[in-house]
């Protein structure tokens, strides 16, 4: 009988972990991982917006900067985690 009451206690919580996980924890990984591989792919030209909200083109990249042109010409060095949407590239523009 008590272990048949500590059943019914404890299977509520498990239930609502595995909803969690599933409605929560997996979609966020998922898009972690896709930010992650669009920071990895970033090129010379993409259209890019930053964390911040300031949108320009790639300029150039090493391993973990990347140095956006801005609409004034201007250059500004970023990490490359703070680089939030590729919105499109100046390739595929033309």
């Amino acid at each position: 009988m008590a272990g048949g009451g500590l059943l019914g206690t404890v299977g509520p919580l498990i239930l609502m972990f595995v909803l969690f996980y599933f409605l929560l924890i997996r979609p966020q990984q998922k898009r972690q991982k896709a930010v992650q591989q669009m920071q990895s792919e970033l090129k010379k030209g993409d259209r890019v917006v930053t964390i911040g909200g300031l949108h320009g083109f790639v300029d150039s990249l090493d391993e973990d900067k990347v140095v956006i042109r801005c609409g004034d010409g201007s250059r500004l060095t970023y990490d490359r985690a703070a680089i939030r949407d590729v919105v499109a590239s100046e390739t595929s523009n033309s």
